[in-house]
């Protein structure tokens, strides 16, 4: 294609094109057919036939990095990544020291997962009630994400997401040519008034994060999740998609909106925050035939996770400290939030931050309010990317900050919004 025509362009319909060509519409039907077949147009409803969004995609944070000037001195604190303290993870030494003394696998069994990790995924995922009868290693969540999405739907099919969401989960939808569709988020997860309507407006999938959410932490309770559950009966044949990508470092228990039974699911705990983020594995449950085709996908690529890194993850799971180790780790992020919303909170600013690594704090104007934080040397994110319709805000990554710290960050950024004109928002 030229490119004359940007992603979400609304094509004309069928009938007016063929007028305009002087064409019959038959002819201008097949064409439509075929661009979307070949993923270049796909239909949106209502809203007519529009260009299919396949963008080239660039890291949000070093496109953050790269907008905010930096103070003469440099940053003081980079609080934009997300990740996990390094200080809270295992050591990996041992692990590898053990894994290179271990034969590798026989040629013959290469292509399967390894027996130690499936028998951990299937106690962890039965502790929290998930069927667990079928179950997979990938490499990472989105891995697992991307290969489901892949072979259950097609393109411009829509998927209902969370707003605001994870950036990443936005441009997977948009590389598969899948259309993001976004449900408001409250404290406690996806609003579950918000989610019928949608619902009605039609969907394929849904894909929501139960805890740990990112950007704002929200995390669903007992009460929250049954809720779900109870509007998603409405819908049996849509496939639910599960990020429980932080899992045990979260601070909240898990609670699902998958109900038992439900035909096409997924629930996928991704051990970057638990082991070490260079590992890239995640382990999948899931109904069979989702997990069957998550694994026929596997095979036409990489076809087995390297059994070097699936080695090294199982001994740090078996390791006797793992659970105390992840037990601390998840007390130390809770403090951590806590700390900074309650320095927020005696200064005015609201944010949210129940679960997870990040604050979310409303402000009137992101831009203002990243730039001024970065001239006295704090590097957060602005909210913009993360959301579709939720109010501004900033996102601050709370999982290293230092005891004192929260007060400084705190104080900054009443400075800033001291500066900047207009009622503060309330998100």
């Amino acid at each position: 294609m030229a490119g004359e025509l940007p992603a979400g362009t609304r094509l004309p319909t069928v009938r007016a094109l063929s007028r305009e060509l002087g064409t019959s519409p038959a002819t201008v039907s097949s064409a439509y057919r075929t661009l979307g077949v070949r993923g270049l147009v796909h239909a949106d409803g209502r809203r007519g036939t529009r260009v299919t969004p396949r963008p080239a995609l660039r890291p949000h944070v070093a496109a953050a990095r790269a907008a905010a000037r930096p103070p003469a001195g440099g940053y003081a604190r980079d609080l934009t990544a997300g990740l996990a303290d390094p200080e809270l993870l295992p050591a990996l030494g041992p692990a590898l020291a053990r894994v290179a003394r271990t034969p590798p696998a026989p040629v013959e069994r290469a292509e399967g997962a390894d027996p130690r990790l499936l028998e951990f995924a299937r106690a962890w995922f039965a502790e929290d009630h998930v069927a667990a009868g079928s179950v997979a290693v990938v490499s990472g969540a989105m891995d697992g994400l991307e290969r489901i999405l892949a072979a259950h739907l097609r393109v411009g099919d829509r998927v209902l997401i969370e707003d605001p969401a994870y950036p990443p989960i936005r441009d997977l939808l948009l590389a598969l040519g899948l259309v993001a569709a976004p449900v408001p988020v409250d404290e406690l997860g996806l609003v579950p008034g918000a989610l019928e309507p949608a619902l009605a407006g039609g969907a394929s999938a849904l894909l929501l994060v139960p805890r740990g959410q990112n950007p704002t932490g929200a995390a669903l309770d007992a009460g929250r999740a049954r809720e779900l559950r109870a509007v998603l009966e409405a819908a049996p044949e849509l496939l639910v998609l599960e990020d429980d990508h932080l899992s045990l470092v979260s601070g909240a228990p898990f609670h699902s909106a998958i109900a038992p039974g439900r035909e096409r699911w997924a629930v996928v705990r991704s051990l970057s925050k638990l082991v070490h983020p260079d590992l890239r594995i995640a382990l999948l449950a899931g109904d069979r035939t989702t997990v069957a085709r998550l694994e026929g996908r596997q095979m036409l690529g990489p076809r087995w996770v390297s059994h070097v890194l699936q080695a090294t993850a199982a001994t740090l799971l078996a390791d006797p400290g793992f659970e105390d180790r992840c037990k601390r780790a998840g007390e130390t992020y809770a403090e951590r939030r806590r700390a900074l919303i309650e320095a927020l909170a005696r200064r005015g600013i609201p944010a949210t931050g129940g679960s997870g690594l990040n604050v979310w704090v409303a402000v009137d104007e992101e831009a203002p309010a990243v730039h001024g934080l970065a001239q006295a040397g704090w590097l957060v994110l602005a909210g913009e990317r993360f959301r579709t319709a939720a109010p501004p805000a900033i996102r601050i990554t709370t999982a290293t900050l230092a005891a004192g710290e929260a007060e400084l960050l705190a104080g900054a950024l009443a400075d800033v919004l001291a500066r900047s004109p207009g009622p503060r928002s309330r998100y």
